[in-house]
């Protein structure tokens, strides 16, 4: 089901130890320093790799994540926003990547921006928890995702290069 790229950055990533969500007190702040400390070892890999690809942050509490993520398609990047809650559950439960602005344009997206990830994300993080993370959902879940359904609405004609589309201009 992961094949061998993602098994390297996977194992690259930080494992966390803590079972704890926005409801468990100090437990949840330990939580939320593995949260951290895994993002910013994955990013700083991402950047060594030459991949880097999102910046992500949080209110105080760590319960609402916001940033952008982008994709370079043909040496254009294509920038969005993005956003999640961490669920009451978490990390039984595995956050809800938004993509507001792409909202009903692609058939793998539900209301409000959130990708799909049922078919191959959610069965895999319900098998790692608690050692999944938020990393992890950038890195197996919106990573892929991108990858996949960026292209696709760029063929489609579905979304254009910001910078084409203010210029009128063939390439940028």
């Amino acid at each position: 089901m992961v094949d061998e790229a993602t098994k390297r950055t996977l194992a690259q990533i930080p494992l966390h130890k803590t079972k704890a969500g926005p409801r468990d007190g100090e437990l949840w702040v330990q939580r939320l320093k593995e949260e951290y400390q895994t993002l910013i070892k994955y990013v700083q890999n991402n950047k060594e790799a030459d991949n880097d690809w999102f910046r992500l942050e949080s209110n105080t509490e760590g319960t609402r994540w916001f940033g952008k993520c982008w994709y370079i398609h043909e040496l254009l990047k294509y920038q969005f926003d993005i956003e999640f809650d961490i669920p009451v559950t978490y990390p039984t439960t595995a956050p809800e990547i938004a993509i507001p602005e792409l909202d009903g344009k692609t058939a793998k997206m539900y209301r409000g921006g959130k990708i799909c990830l049922t078919d191959h994300f959610k069965p895999l993080w319900a098998r790692n928890v608690p050692k999944f993370g938020i990393g992890h959902a950038m890195a197996l879940g919106l990573g892929p995702w991108l990858a996949v359904e960026i292209p696709d609405l760029i063929q489609k004609g579905v979304i254009s290069h910001a910078e084409r589309a203010m210029n009128g201009a063939e390439d940028t």
